[in-house]
């Protein structure tokens, strides 16, 4: 391989560098106008009267949409809406605009005027009467009978306020698992709802015209999905809306997958009765108020294990809080128990339950990790508790117990390579956990180590419709053009994307280009979500490019007086039988005779497993509650390294993602005026001082399904960084928490409950 493995710089790093890199708040189109909306005061209320009048009449408005004047269909602004597997309905519970909000921050109406002030003077004009109605927010109180209704017309029918239905699978016989376990414990474990904090906020340029045409600028991260979800919204003809990226996206981490909050659907309507485009760029608080966060809630997990160790029955339930609307509370759920608590252990005996409940909170949707983060804290606590009841060390009872490549689990492919215990060999070697771990301590300032260990996902199939389409063709003078409609959210998946093909079709790279995040470049794909972008794509441009190859061959084979079967390429280069012909000859000769090097194609890729360990160094002060992380070492099976530099900077992303999980980021809710948080002043993002020294550690096991050997990456540096950092914390001093993040009121508390301070 001549690419692959290599830290070839990234093919956007210039135009980012430099500034000349064009995003959503760029987009600037002729006679635009620009949108603000109206949002709700109140967690739960009915309109009773709205009046438009002066905001219409206000000199520079073109445009006042409502719920009054507006379509009403329901739809889902996730990409949850268009991948429902054959037989299963999505549940489509949003509207454009609402005449009874259900969280503070709801849309009601929207105004487009030449400019943002005065929209913005606009929307203030609008006179809403409100009957406020009772509100509930916390996810356990909503399921009791009393609780109000939150969507009734979409909750499940035995359970109060759970959206859609209930998540449960298992495998074996979970009774009769625990009537042979030997030793039992319990874990619990509450979350915070968590923010993105992407630095782009939500935004759109949609552009309406009278031909019945709609063209949509946005960063989200899965431009098809999106141009679906409009089109079943606004009745309109699939092959008549046009949706792209800028082409570049200021950050996803799940939040955009399906439209970016609702700027794509508001911007198209105040379009659509304007006929001029309309931009709609989200405030930073308007980003926190009304879209999508990581699920918070509760878990408990009950592990069975015998005398020696070895597991035998593992029972979790998950309750967690979807807020107002579903997007992905359904497949969210799903996620956490098959990855977060299914995944990572070889237990006969296995059961999970989750419960994605609405309350009149903002929505719960994607973010990075998707589940797993959740179901991994809880179990991981779980398997702690086992190793201390057992007497046995955390590490070796895990490497016991977990999956091996030929296991036979509840996943409906295969396990694929498995380099699970190397990670956790690696990730203690590099904490130092045999000098640092259950060291007696004493004094203010306490030190100490844990691990957290764990699976995911390569690709969303065969969970969901999930699938792929790429374009290549071989221009007249050689080089290489891919299309595809994935975006390139950051990561750097584009360039790692492009070296693959490279090596695969035998072209050199500095000649390669890729069109990216748009649906005119290529037909159908999924986007960019997890964990799959480069493992996905990768096995339909290798498809692709074994026709290019063998059309390139049949071709040149007549040029040369060489059978096809005997040629090859590298660099640009057809030989064979001691002969060369340069393919930049060749695309010309055959462009001379009216032919072109082509291909298209789609298909379901398969899936593989990315395993993961991480062990967590912290320092704990006793007499303020401070818990500084000092280090992770984050070691990941990732099958084989396309670019190294890529591939760390997922790890370190994700890691300090994590830290902030762990140590300071929460969603603060206050009755009757909502989240605390409502920008970057108040919401406790990591800091530089905050980084904790990051070691990350790739460890290739080749595996069989992925395109040489390649694993996902992306979503997996953060999902045990919290079971990690309690491990620590507990090594340290003693106290097992059961909730983050690790404030320090919180910390006090607990160091409080358990005797150690008055």
């Amino acid at each position: 391989m001549t690419y692959v493995g290599k830290s070839i710089p990234r093919n956007d790093g210039f135009d980012k560098a430099t500034g000349l890199g064009i995003f959503t708040q760029d987009v600037a189109l002729p006679n635009m106008l620009f949108g603000k909306v109206l949002r709700s005061p109140y967690a739960h209320a009915k309109v009773i009267s709205i009046d438009t009048s002066a905001a219409e009449a206000l000199p520079g408005v073109e445009a006042v949409c409502t719920f009054e004047n507006t379509t009403n269909k329901p739809f889902n602004t996730s990409a949850t809406m268009i991948t429902t597997n054959p037989g299963a309905e999505p549940v489509r519970d949003q509207r454009v605009f609402t005449g009874e909000p259900l969280y503070i921050g709801d849309e009601i109406a929207a105004v487009a005027a030449v400019t943002e002030k005065i929209a913005e003077d606009a929307v203030k004009l609008i006179k809403v009467e409100y009957e406020v109605l009772p509100a509930v927010f916390d996810p356990l109180e909503a399921m009791k009978p009393e609780a109000p209704d939150v969507q009734p017309e979409f909750g499940c029918k035995e359970h109060k306020n759970v959206c859609g239905e209930i998540v449960e699978f298992g495998i074996g016989d979970i009774g009769k698992g625990f009537e042979e376990a030997e030793v039992i414990v319990e874990a619990d474990i509450e979350l915070p709802r968590v923010k993105q904090a992407q630095m782009e906020t939500h935004g759109a340029v949609a552009s309406y015209k009278a031909n019945g045409t709609l063209e949509v600028y946005s960063p989200t991260q899965t431009p098809h999905p999106t141009k679906m979800i409009l089109a079943y919204a606004l009745d309109m003809p699939e092959s008549k809306i046009h949706v792209q990226n800028p082409p570049y996206v200021g950050g996803g981490f799940g939040v955009r997958i399906g439209l970016s909050g609702k700027a794509e659907i508001l911007a198209a309507v105040l379009s659509m009765k304007a006929l001029k485009p309309v931009k709609i760029q989200y405030s930073r608080e308007e980003d926190f108020l009304a879209s999508d966060t990581r699920h918070g809630g509760y878990l408990h997990c009950r592990l069975g294990a015998k005398k020696d160790g070895t597991f035998v029955a593992l029972d979790t339930t998950a309750w967690l809080n979807t807020g107002a609307y579903a997007t992905f509370g359904v497949e969210l759920l799903g996620v956490c128990g098959a990855c977060g608590t299914a995944g990572t252990y070889r237990v006969p005996n296995m059961h999970y339950k989750g419960f994605p409940i609405y309350t009149h909170q903002q929505t719960a949707g994607a973010f990075r990790g998707f589940g797993t983060p959740q179901g991994t804290a809880v179990v991981e606590a779980a398997v702690d508790k086992m190793a201390q009841k057992l007497g046995m060390d955390l590490l070796e009872l895990r490497k016991m117990n977990t999956t091996k490549p030929d296991d036979k689990n509840w996943f409906p492919f295969p396990v694929g390579s498995v380099a699970i215990n190397e990670c956790i060999d690696k990730a203690a070697e590099g904490i130092g956990w045999k000098e640092k771990r259950g060291k007696a301590q004493s004094g203010n300032i306490r030190r100490g180590v844990g691990i957290a260990c764990g699976t995911h996902v390569s690709n969303a199939a065969p969970f969901c419709v999930d699938y792929d389409a790429v374009y290549l063709r071989i221009e007249q003078d050689g080089s290489l053009h891919i299309g595809t409609g994935i975006p390139e959210i950051g990561p750097g998946s584009t360039t790692a994307l492009i070296q693959v093909a490279c090596d695969l079709l035998g072209v050199p790279f500095d000649t390669a280009v890729m069109k990216f995040g748009d649906t005119a470049a290529a037909p159908f794909d999924i986007g960019s979500h997890a964990t799959r972008t480069l493992y996905a794509v990768s096995q339909v441009i290798r498809d692709a490019a074994e026709k290019i190859r063998k059309d390139i061959f049949e071709y040149a084979a007549d040029f040369m007086g060489v059978p096809a079967d005997k040629l090859d390429m590298s660099e640009g280069i057809i030989f064979g039988e001691g002969k060369e012909y340069p393919l930049s000859r060749l695309a010309y000769e055959a462009h001379l005779r009216g032919k072109q090097f082509f291909a298209a194609e789609c298909k379901v890729p398969p899936n593989s497993l990315p395993w993961y360990a991480q062990a967590a160094e912290v320092e704990v002060d006793m007499e303020l509650g401070i818990v500084k992380v000092i280090k992770i070492v984050s070691a990941h099976d990732v099958g084989k390294v396309v670019n190294p530099r890529l591939c760390e900077g997922q790890i370190e992303g994700g890691v300090l993602q994590g830290v902030g999980y762990a140590v300071r980021e929460e969603m603060t809710y206050v009755d009757g005026k909502g989240f605390y948080n409502k920008g970057f002043h108040k919401y406790m993002l990591p800091t530089a001082d905050d980084r904790p020294e990051i070691v990350p550690i790739m460890i290739e096991s080749n595996d069989p399904a992925g395109v040489m050997g390649i694993k996902g990456i992306g979503e997996v540096g953060l999902c045990a960084t919290v079971p990690a950092v309690l491990s620590a914390v507990e090594d340290a001093t003693g106290v097992r928490f059961d909730a983050v993040p690790l404030v320090p009121g919180r910390v006090i508390d607990g160091f409080k409950k358990a005797g150690l301070i008055k």
